[in-house]
């Protein structure tokens, strides 16, 4: 396999460094309640606090999908060699 691909660098732990997770913390700034602590304006008679909040799921969804599609593995190879017979995995087989 050539250096050359796009997969990103692992560290020592197998750990993957992709700038795309840094998407992930969009959603937790829906915890920094002092923001959003307002009743005006309101929708649909709910105080903006509860609606804003509601509004952050989809973008959690949003961004956890992203992040996802662009983070995926490539489709893992196939070992060379022939094909495990189903009684060599059966752990319960007598030899």
């Amino acid at each position: 396999m050539s250096e050359s691909t796009s997969r990103p660098p692992r560290d020592q732990d197998g750990l993957r460094v992709n700038a795309w997770n840094l998407l992930l913390l969009v959603p937790f700034l829906m915890l920094v309640t002092p923001w959003f602590n307002s009743v005006e304006p309101e929708l649909f008679g709910m105080p903006f606090f509860y609606w804003s909040q509601f509004a952050w799921v989809p973008v959690g969804v949003v961004c956890v999908a992203i992040v996802y599609v662009m983070t995926r593995d490539e489709p893992a190879p196939v070992a060379p060699g022939t094909a495990a017979d189903v009684d060599d995995l059966d752990e319960g087989a007598q030899r």
